[in-house]
């Protein structure tokens, strides 16, 4: 399984998250899943509904402290991990599961997506 881990600010719109998408897919295989905090989940649907993909939530202590290439501040400070994108999709893929590559930001700043392997079904 291909997890699709997002991270994104109130307001940020389908465009938004499509863009972070599209960066962090080039040249990596297709997504099978989208991902975030299980607070933002909802905000995630009109992707999914469009791709036709299904969400995982990821629970608050399954992203706290979780090991992630980029280190912001605002994301320590907020969720406990240096990535929300990041930290969602290693959560979502399962215990085992490896970052394809560090998040991508949409060209707004307003979303931020990552992709992880995993084995979960």
């Amino acid at each position: 399984m291909i997890v699709a881990g997002f991270g994104f600010r109130a307001g940020a719109g389908l465009a938004s998250l499509r863009a972070a998408l599209a960066l962090a897919q080039q040249g990596q295989p297709a997504v099978t899943h989208l991902a975030s905090a299980r607070d933002k989940v909802a905000a995630l649907a009109p992707l999914a509904d469009a791709l036709g993909l299904p969400v995982r939530a990821v629970a608050p202590e399954d992203l706290s402290g979780a090991a992630t290439l980029t280190h912001s501040p605002a994301s320590l400070a907020a969720r406990g991990t240096g990535s929300l994108a990041e930290a969602s999709a290693l959560g979502a893929a399962g215990v085992g599961a490896r970052l394809l590559g560090p998040r991508h930001v949409s060209p707004d700043r307003m979303a931020t997506c990552a992709l992880a392997e995993g084995s979960l079904p």
